[in-house]
């Protein structure tokens, strides 16, 4: 007796497990369409990390710029001595 209930036990687990393995076209259609939105999201964040570094780079730049000919207006100070 405890034989057979065992077999029916792992049948009903082979079973629920093939079942649950098994995924239906709309879910698959569904799990695409959210890999696709993650995907979009990504590539706009490395779009806005791109910009940002452009951004950085044309502010440092002009930075740069300014404290040269600050720079250069100390150097004229100082020869004026």
């Amino acid at each position: 007796m405890k034989t057979k209930s065992i077999i029916q036990l792992i049948g009903a687990s082979a079973v629920a497990l093939f079942c649950t393995a098994c995924e239906s076209k709309q879910e698959e259609a569904r799990e695409q369409n959210l890999e696709q939105k993650a995907d979009q999201l990504e590539n706009a964040a490395d779009a806005t990390r791109k910009q940002g570094e452009k951004m950085a780079d044309s502010t440092e730049k002009a930075t740069e710029g300014k404290a040269d000919a600050i720079e250069k207006e100390a150097d004229k100070v100082r020869e004026q001595k």
